[in-house]
């Protein structure tokens, strides 16, 4: 029962998180035309950062594949103003399913937990280019 909801609440969270950085990733879009030449600049402070966190893994397959297929396009092809929502939210995931794998309890939910997510995410970025 615990795992149940506690997948559930993961997975409600994950929905959460995205239905609000769309609406505000569209509502910036024409913005950034305007700051091409600043989202240049500022795009090498964040792929150092986003680097650094990258050796981190969840020791789970599917969930390890899915953020490093998720970070590769969010540091490449979403626009820098709608990056850091992503970012948040793949920080929150991450560190929620290192949480989760560290439990033997909840472990064995995860793999379906970050094959969802995935599904999830391929359609919402699919409008960035990126392809799950």
């Amino acid at each position: 029962m615990l795992r149940s909801s506690l997948l559930a609440c993961c997975i409600l969270c994950a929905a959460v998180f995205f239905g609000c950085s769309k609406t505000e990733t569209s509502s910036n879009s024409n913005k950034m035309a305007e700051n091409s030449n600043k989202t240049t600049t500022a795009t090498s402070p964040t792929k150092a950062t986003t680097t650094a966190k990258t050796g981190e893994k969840i020791g789970v397959p599917e969930c390890d594949n899915f953020i490093a297929k998720y970070e590769a396009c969010v540091s490449s092809k979403v626009p820098e103003m709608a990056r850091a929502q992503y970012q948040s939210t793949l920080k929150q995931w991450r560190e929620s399913w290192k949480r989760l794998a560290e439990n033997p309890n909840t472990k064995s939910t995860l793999a379906a937990a970050c094959t969802q997510a995935a599904e999830q995410q391929a359609v919402a970025l699919k409008a960035y280019g990126c392809a799950f």
